[in-house]
């Protein structure tokens, strides 16, 4: 795999065979070229890098977050942010707790968030 395009679900084995820092290098690569500015270029290639990961491994809640936006009128990459927003949110928790009980409940905060995803919420927070 030589190209990343979030718009179009990578092959999922081809995928995980990647070196993780390839995954993030490719996300990196399709968003410079893309012309797409961000504060952290390296950052925002992390997140799709993880949310792709998940949906090659199938983790089901990502799946179906993934799949409800689409649905819902998202393109992937929107989906992909949208479930990065969630994602975002979890890290920062995590970094917060100081246990594996935290640790737990923030895991099913992150599974509720993205069971809770909606395209029309998504697209009026980033009008905002």
């Amino acid at each position: 795999m030589q190209r990343y395009d979030p718009d179009f679900a990578p092959d999922p084995a081809r995928w995980l065979e990647l070196d993780e820092g390839l995954r993030i290098e490719l996300a990196e690569q399709y968003h410079r070229k893309a012309g797409i500015p961000l504060p952290s270029a390296r950052a925002h290639a992390v997140f799709h890098a993880i949310v792709e990961n998940q949906i090659a491994l199938g983790v089901p809640t990502v799946v179906a977050a993934v799949s409800r936006l689409v649905g819902q009128g998202l393109d992937r990459h929107e989906a992909l942010h949208a479930v990065c927003s969630a994602l975002a949110e979890h890290f920062f928790e995590l970094m917060q707790s100081r246990g594996g009980t935290l640790a737990a409940a923030s895991q099913a905060r992150y599974d509720a968030a993205l069971a809770q995803l909606d395209a029309e919420e998504w697209r009026r927070r980033q009008a905002l």
